[in-house]
Order: C-alpha cells, then structure tokens, then sequence
C-alpha cells in the first residue's frame, strides 16, 4: 500500500500527455506516470475511417507493454479508439481506464429535472463522436436514463493546438458552447480539451466536464482501495 503507484499512460496524440499530467500533478502527484505514445494512431484513424483491427492490435500490444514495465493500472487518453480500449482491457490483468468513463459516470449523475438528461458534447477530433455518443448511450441505457445528445464538431480547433495557438483553440470551443441547444451538462470529448474547460464555462450555465481531471479522481479512487 505504501509504494508509488505505476500508471501506464497510453496516448495516440502528443496533446493529450500534458493535460493529464496536469492533471495527475493537481490530484494525485504521488502517482508514478509512464507515458507510452503512438502518434501515428490517431492520424491512421482520421485517414481511414474506421478502427481496423490492426489498430485494435496496436492497443493490445501497447497494453502489454505495460504490463510488462510493471505499471498497475492504464489510462487510455484517446477518445475514438472504444473498441480497441475494450479489447486491451481483456488482453491484461490490470485495471484499464477508458478516456472519458469517468466523466461520463459524472454527467449522467446530473440531475435532469425534466426527466430527460440532455447532455452537450463536443469534440475537436471528428472521428471521436460517434464512439462516444454510443458509449454514453450504453452507459445511460445500464441505468434506465433516458438520454437526448447533442454533438457539435469544433473544426480547426485541433490544429490551433497544434500550431501552439492555445488562445485560438480555447476561443473556438468557447463559441461553440454557446451554439449548443439547451443542456443539463456538457463534456468536452478530448483530453487535449481540457485547459479550455474555464472558457467553455464562463459561456454556460450547466457544468462543463472536462475527462483528465474526473479519469485522474476516478482512477485515484480505485487504486488506492487495491
């Protein structure tokens, strides 16, 4: 109980490393992080389309390479890859993570006075969307909540980022909140979202969830309980 924890982090782009050390940093800082990233995955995904399975292999085999390393528990930061996280998970005895579990546990947990929970969510990696959408539609239907979603794209968002314009990036999904129709919640879908999290609630009323800090909680939570 008394030694440092190892946790694999397994990343398919580098934008997602800093938000959830930040994280980890903030929350749990006796956490003992390593980071494994395939950077290449989340650009085959974009180009091909789909999850094929030699993605899905990829994820296996990055798994496994932490459980080799001796990590004792994985944290997946890639939000478009669901069935290839489910797949990992079964491939290695280790507690595994998906990216947004956590915060989605914390959205349908919002009260929803109209007895439909409207949930926003918004996305800067287009291909992310529809695996969360039916992840969180599962979820919600093990719970008996009638759900409504409503999705929006945040196009050149990701590239801002990318081009180190953070300013610009945080802007845009700050006006996208304000497009949105009415919600209870709103969760923004990438990691790499997360520092935009104080701009996208300055434009709402409802909370805005963002994944690093709620996986960090989560994943906190259950390891100091093994």
């Amino acid at each position: 109980m008394g030694h440092l924890k190892r946790i694999g982090l397994i990343h398919a782009t580098p934008l997602a490393v800093a938000p959830i050390a930040a994280s980890f940093e903030r929350l749990w800082p006796q956490a003992q992080l390593q980071n494994l990233l395939d950077d290449s995955l989340s650009l085959d995904r974009a180009h091909d389309g789909l999850l094929t399975e030699a993605m899905t292999q990829r994820f296996i085999d990055l798994s496994q390479y932490a459980l080799r390393c001796g990590c004792e528990a994985i944290l997946f930061t890639c939000s478009a890859f669901g069935p290839a996280i489910e797949a990992a998970s079964r491939a290695t005895p280790l507690p595994t993570f998906k990216p947004n579990q956590a915060m989605f546990d914390m959205a349908l947990a919002t009260p929803r006075p109209n007895g439909v929970l409207h949930v926003g969510l918004l996305a800067t990696f287009e291909p992310s969307i529809a695996s969360m959408v039916l992840e969180l539609k599962t979820m919600a239907e093990r719970l008996g909540i009638a759900l409504e979603i409503h999705t929006a794209h945040v196009p050149e968002a990701m590239d801002d980022l990318n081009r180190g314009h953070a300013d610009l990036h945080h802007e845009k999904i700050a006006a996208a909140v304000t497009k949105l129709p009415f919600c209870d919640v709103i969760v923004l879908a990438q990691f790499s979202m997360a520092a935009a999290q104080p701009w996208a609630q300055r434009q709402s009323t409802v909370p805005v969830l963002s994944s690093p800090d709620c996986a960090v909680s989560a994943l906190h939570q259950r390891m100091m309980n093994v």
